[in-house]
């Protein structure tokens, strides 16, 4: 099976999910976040820069818990706003 490559705006939607995530991490570590949302730290890392633009949606909201955040509050700080 093919994957279909990212088009630029689930690029641009994943680099938004990743700063969001941590501006919210503040000045905690990233690996105490990663531990309290039960995943590594690289992958935290990978969210956050962008190079994991597409994270496993319980990936998300593991690491929204984590940082208290609501699911749907950060989708809707991450879609595209058209005008």
């Amino acid at each position: 099976m093919v994957r279909t490559p990212l088009t630029p705006e689930e690029h641009e939607r994943g680099e938004r999910l990743g700063r969001l995530l941590r501006e919210a991490r503040g000045d905690r570590s990233m690996a105490a976040v990663a531990a309290s949302a039960g995943i590594s730290a690289e992958t935290l890392r990978k969210i956050e820069t962008g190079r994991a633009p597409t994270p496993a949606f319980f990936t998300v909201a593991a690491i929204a818990r984590a940082l208290g955040l609501s699911m749907d509050d950060l989708a809707g700080r991450c879609v595209l706003v058209e005008v």
